[in-house]
């Protein structure tokens, strides 16, 4: 493996459930289990709305979890409160996807750098200047940098801003939430080139939350993927090609093959409602190959001979 079989994050059967106008509730996230290890990057992949970016915001304590609990170092962080919730904010870091969204456009580079450091009072302002263009330099920016403004950057030199923000603070955990997926592709391919450099010499664990399988398959040491608030396949990165879970492969066939020669087979179907969810499998409606009992019972997470995790009736079976 390369990477620790040292846990530093455990996500225990998280719900994640949001109250609507008419007193029903939508589940965002359906009862999702993950382990992180010390220099892994976990990937997490799956449709817009199937609950990623929700279980990320409740791993940032962003949101509070409906059920399950989540371990940091063995402590139950969502049963942390006031200063012991923030103090744990500095182990794990997000680096948000519109980075122009989380930044002050007023506030100079060297300041948005370091405010962290100044919310925690680990620097000083008068050390503000020279620890933003160490943080700069990390990010392979230039030092000139720390002057301007976020509106006189590229996407990609604001991407490496936040990357240097979340940097900060020395986290043990770095979430990334669609952190590439607005940048051009050879400038993406610069920021992802830039985290795999960082995380080899910080030994940084790394969530990515990302839409693109072939990128994914390269950066990511494991890929979980998510439907509909589940995770339902969960295997290594250089084997996302031999996946098994109906619903990944579907995924792999409904985009371009880097050989071009296979033909895009779109995913049809809708994804059921969050708000309504079907009894057994969650991915029945839209599953070629769905049977009686998927629709009677829902499939449980197993671990199989061959390292994959699937749930799925047609492979327990």
């Amino acid at each position: 493996m390369p990477f620790e079989m040292e846990k530093v994050l455990e996500i225990s059967h998280i719900v994640k459930q949001f109250l609507v106008p008419d007193g029903r509730s939508l589940t965002a996230c359906d009862d999702v289990s993950l382990t992180l290890y010390k220099g892994e990057t976990l990937g997490i992949v799956g449709e817009s709305g199937c609950g990623k970016s929700t279980l990320v915001k409740t791993v940032m304590q962003l949101y509070a979890p409906t059920a399950g609990a989540i371990y940091h170092r063995g402590v139950d962080i969502t049963k942390l409160k006031g200063e012991a919730a923030r103090q744990n904010r500095q182990h794990i870091q997000m680096v948000f996807q519109d980075p122009m969204q989380a930044f002050n456009p007023k506030m100079k580079i060297q300041d948005i750098i370091c405010e962290p450091l100044r919310n925690f009072a680990i620097i000083k302002r008068n050390q503000v200047e020279e620890k933003a263009k160490e943080l700069l330099r990390i990010v392979e920016l230039s030092e000139e940098f720390a002057e301007r403004y976020p509106g006189n950057m590229s996407g990609g030199q604001r991407q490496r801003i936040a990357i240097a923000r979340a940097l900060a603070l020395e986290p043990e955990i770095l979430v990334c939430d669609e952190a590439t997926s607005a940048l051009d592709v050879s400038v993406q391919e610069r920021v992802v080139k830039l985290l795999v450099k960082i995380q080899k010499e910080k030994q940084l664990s790394i969530i990515f939350i990302c839409h693109d399988l072939a990128l994914v398959s390269k950066l990511c040491h494991r890929v979980a993927v998510m439907y509909l608030g589940n995770i339902v396949e969960i295997l290594s990165g250089d084997a996302i090609l031999e996946a098994k879970h109906p619903y990944t492969k579907a995924l792999l066939r409904s985009v371009f093959s880097l050989k071009c020669k296979e033909e895009i087979q779109l995913l049809d179907g809708e994804v059921p409602s969050p708000l309504d969810l079907p009894q057994g499998c969650p991915f029945q409606d839209r599953c070629v190959e769905c049977r009686g009992i998927c629709r009677q019972e829902k499939p449980v997470l197993k671990l199989n001979s061959d390292g994959h995790s699937i749930a799925c009736h047609l492979i327990s079976a």
